[in-house]
């Protein structure tokens, strides 16, 4: 086994749907395990393909124009070549700040669409993954002596980058430039290792799958901390599994905060309704349940870490919980009831993506490539341009199939035939145009002419505006 080391990572992107969003920056640092740097950092920029507009909120907050990722920028699959050979070595923790939920996200569609297994750089050949936002979360909440912890402007606890790294005095020289943000990630990862190492080496031990269902599945309550629970308890409650998912790598766990017993009776489509989000003053009872998936390292530990104080200071009630613990198991059938609401919830989510995807590019999560179409796409990314069409009767996923012609004009623009470059171009005029007042194209520019009105604008992002249309108007036909 290769001797473990972190790899902090940061992408700036076009927006925030990895489905049809594309990665403009990529930038990461491989540390040792006390995050002492190893080797030069990477920082790239990746070049957008013409038939990609860019959100142009995203952009005012990176401020990558889609004309520099087209000067400065590598293709795709010049990028993954480096990535594979340099980055995704064997032992590699890839370690983010909201990475799990955000950026590994993007990283996994890339990796789909060129040909490469969207899974394996993340746990094959000892590879894992960590967060180190639900670190700051549960530090905060549990450990927090030796570190200043920011609010926001409202006085609500906020656990931002930029926030954190300027109230602790960290360096932190440009907040969304993906290389910036790497090496404040490091500086608040060493940090939290300097004043709180338990908590940091027990939950960089719990982000394998195995120690988290471990802890998760022994029918005891746990403490848990998650984005999903409010700031006014520090994102952390006490939970009890329910039911172990039917078909993911999960449990249902209940927020023992809550009397179970409005849920008791329910029916299955009744749950169902329960758990959806409503907007806050809506007199909705939701339903304090979550998926926690294992695989996610989710931040949670034994009740032991739970002292009086601690407890007081997060508003945790113990004799309380202990009361609807006893509630929850004395209700009848529940989790079966709640297993079905689970089947209908996930039938309609099915089919709300399909109805969502627009592109084979976003199918990524319709099924696993099988292992002949795995070999072939080996082939593939060694392939000579000219040689890439023959591979298509060979492979078996239709997905792979409609995908490649799409890997060609992406990545090896200047090598279309005629044909094949008549194909792109009725390709992404589709793409940009279709829909006519409400295409894709329409939206962008009148989401530019809604950004400059808006007040407080400054001259540097009028500026941004204005070379986001320019861009957006080099893509018309011209006649």
């Amino acid at each position: 086994m290769s001797q473990e080391t972190f790899y902090f990572y940061d992408l700036e992107t076009t927006g925030f749907g990895p489905r049809e969003a594309r990665i403009m920056q990529f930038a990461g640092q491989r540390t040792d395990r006390h995050m002492n740097p190893l080797g030069e950092p990477h920082n790239f920029l990746i070049r957008l393909s013409e038939e990609i507009l860019p959100d142009p909120d995203a952009i005012l907050v990176t401020g990558i124009t889609p004309q520099q990722t087209r000067i400065d920028g590598i293709t795709e699959a010049e990028f993954l070549r480096i990535f594979e050979s340099e980055i995704s070595t064997p032992g590699t923790i890839f370690v983010g700040f909201n990475s799990i939920r955000f950026d590994d996200e993007f990283m996994r569609f890339l990796q789909y669409r060129n040909f490469y297994d969207a899974y394996e750089w993340q746990w094959r050949d000892g590879r894992s993954r960590w967060d180190l936002l639900d670190l700051v979360r549960m530090t905060r909440a549990l450990r927090p002596d030796g570190i200043k912890w920011p609010v926001d402007s409202t006085g609500k606890a906020a656990n931002r980058l930029e926030l954190l790294t300027s109230i602790n005095g960290l360096d932190h020289l440009s907040a969304h430039d993906a290389l910036s943000d790497v090496l404040a990630s490091i500086a608040l990862a060493k940090l939290i290792h300097t004043k709180q190492p338990k908590l940091f080496s027990y939950l960089l031990g719990m982000r394998k799958k195995e120690a988290v269902s471990a802890l998760a599945l022994q029918d005891n309550p746990f403490v848990y901390t998650s984005g999903k629970y409010p700031s006014e308890f520090e994102k952390t409650t006490v939970a009890v599994t329910i039911i172990k998912h039917p078909t993911e790598q999960a449990a249902v766990v209940f927020d023992l905060r809550h009397d179970p017993t409005p849920f008791g009776k329910m029916t299955a489509e009744e749950l169902v309704e329960a758990w959806k989000w409503r907007e806050p003053g809506d007199d909705h009872i939701r339903l304090p349940a979550k998926t926690m998936r294992f695989n996610r390292c989710p931040a949670i530990a034994p009740m032991s870490v739970l002292d009086k104080n601690t407890a007081q200071r997060l508003s945790l009630d113990l004799e309380l919980i202990q009361e609807n613990l006893k509630l929850l198991r004395s209700l009848d059938v529940f989790g079966d009831r709640l297993a079905r609401a689970l089947e209908i919830m996930n039938k309609q989510r099915q089919e709300y993506m399909f109805q969502d995807q627009s592109s084979v590019d976003g199918a990524l999560y319709d099924g696993f490539v099988g292992d002949q179409d795995k070999r072939l796409s080996v082939d593939i990314r060694s392939a000579k341009p000219d040689d890439l069409e023959s591979f298509t009767t060979k492979l078996h996923d239709k997905r792979l199939q409609h995908l490649l012609p799409l890997y060609k004009a992406r990545n090896f623009h200047g090598q279309l035939s005629s044909a094949e470059r008549k194909t792109w171009d009725d390709f992404c005029h589709k793409r940009l145009f279709d829909g006519g007042e409400t295409s894709r194209l329409a939206k962008y520019f009148l989401r530019i002419e809604e950004l400059r009105a808006r007040p407080g604008i400054t001259k540097k992002q009028l500026s941004i505006l204005t070379d986001l249309e320019l861009y957006g108007q080099s893509l018309l036909p011209s006649f």
